[in-house]
């Protein structure tokens, strides 16, 4: 950790945060915020943006920035691990590893956790962190996982609850199939300036129930089917 980050009052800044960012989005799952201020989210920030880990915006992941390659804001990380409602037996996926940070947070609440990342330095980063931390339920792995229909996230399929840690135009059909029956989905959906955060719940077979309790505009995930726009 650098000077300037050490002599930061970083407690300090977590509480404001959980006091004065999540809270006031909604956030009032007690066990989401026990999370936050359990996890130190400055220690999977990059050194160079070490002091801005706690504060309401999007933090590059790369020096010099990558378009894309960013941790979401703690309230986006926060609502969405409230919408999922995780239980400790669940089995989870990950699309965007990133940091670690979302992926060590979804190990908390779970049972494992199968987290891709399309880059490699991205994720040998984020397994670094995730040890250091001492969490030994999340496996990170380098893989596109939008290609061949989601085949790289089939191995450990079906799953009780699907991350998409970026945007996407809209949910493909072989994404949800990987979900159990019960099992629900969280990604953020549409095309800038109108994206909403969506939870779709498997409730049958073929059967799915889609919700989009709020909106948020966050970097594309990368190599996800984009919906043609040609017209006659």
């Amino acid at each position: 950790m650098s000077t300037a980050a050490s002599a930061f009052n970083f407690e300090q800044a977590r509480f404001n945060m959980i006091e004065q960012q999540i809270r006031p989005w909604e956030v009032l799952d007690a066990r989401v915020l026990a999370l936050l201020a359990e996890v130190k989210r400055e220690q999977f920030v990059p050194a160079a943006f070490q002091s801005l880990a706690l504060a309401d915006m999007e933090i590059p992941l790369s020096h010099p920035v990558v378009e894309g390659e960013c941790m979401l804001p703690p309230k986006v990380e926060a609502r969405a691990l409230q919408d999922l409602a995780l239980q400790p037996g669940d089995n989870v996926l990950e699309i965007g590893t990133g940091s670690g940070y979302m992926a060590a947070l979804l190990g908390k609440l779970s049972a494992r956790v199968l987290s891709l990342e399309i880059n490699p330095e991205l994720a040998r980063q984020a397994q670094a962190r995730l040890a250091a931390a001492g969490i030994d339920n999340v496996e990170v792995r380098v893989a596109d996982a939008a290609a061949s229909r989601f085949a790289a996230c089939v191995s450990a399929a079906p799953y009780d609850a699907i991350v998409v840690s970026g945007s996407i135009a809209e949910v493909p059909s072989d994404l949800l199939e990987l979900l159990r029956q019960g099992g629900r989905l969280f990604a953020i959906v549409g095309n800038e300036p109108i994206m909403r955060a969506t939870i779709v719940r498997r409730t049958g077979d073929v059967a799915f129930h889609t919700e989009q309790p709020w909106d948020i505009v966050a970097p594309r995930m990368r190599h996800f089917p984009e919906p043609s726009r040609f017209q006659f």
